[in-house]
């Protein structure tokens, strides 16, 4: 079964007194342990079509199926459910808390889900060592670089063990050193297993993805293998 299901996908916003169709018929099959990325030109709709696939927004027309569950049919209370549990983000900005401490901020997620103190920390102090900060724990993400900042986010993205990744320019603040080793994290969560969708502006970030899915004027068109 795939992880992800888009057919015939439509998003149109009001602006005043005009519809403004910005995702126009999509149709997407995402497998098992792909990696993805998403290309296209400023204003193609792919991070509104990420914002669908992490059910921070719903579809005007057509279906988007989770893991075979179909999020247009779903209540607030059931997509907040699927975000915590199934999905895991990343965003350019890193989105981190920065009055609290790393360990804190990969804690999160799992606080929500009401996982207990010692197991919460332990999991966060695991997930913070696999992507080389096991000495930073108690650090303020302020007081980190944009690399480690996202390696922080990648392990709070972790935290819940999420059936997919999205990753929305994940590497659009950082250096060429750090985004080579941000890329290789992911690659390296991609070989465990994991299914990875990434936007990105940077083709070179690309090379070790499944797949390169092209966007434009809100439709996707050819794949690129």
């Amino acid at each position: 079964m795939s992880v992800v299901e888009i057919i015939d996908l439509e998003k149109t916003y009001k602006v005043g007194d005009m519809d403004v169709p910005v995702l126009k018929g999509i149709s997407l099959w995402i497998e098992p342990a792909e990696f993805v990325a998403l290309m296209g030109p400023s204003g193609c709709g792919k991070s509104t079509l990420m914002n669908i696939l992490g059910c921070l927004d719903r579809p005007s027309s057509g279906r988007v199926l989770l893991k075979g569950r179909d999020v247009g049919d779903l209540s607030d209370g059931e997509l907040a459910r699927i975000r915590r549990d199934d999905i895991g983000f990343v965003f350019q900005s890193y989105n981190l808390i920065g009055r609290m401490s790393n360990l804190m901020n990969v804690e999160l997620p799992m606080t929500l889900k009401g996982v207990s103190r010692d197991q919460r920390k332990r999991r966060a102090r695991e997930l913070l060592a696999e992507v080389g900060l096991d000495h930073r724990l108690d650090y303020s993400p302020l007081n980190l670089s944009g690399g480690e900042r996202q390696r922080v986010a990648i392990a709070r993205a972790l935290a819940n063990d999420p059936a997919i990744i999205l990753a929305d320019e994940p590497t659009g603040n950082l250096d060429t050193k750090s985004t080579k080793e941000i890329m290789k994290i992911l690659r390296g969560l991609n070989e465990e297993g994991r299914t990875i969708v990434m936007v990105t502006h940077d083709i070179e970030t690309t090379e070790n993805c499944s797949r390169v899915v092209w966007m434009r004027d809100g439709r996707v068109g050819d794949d690129a293998s």
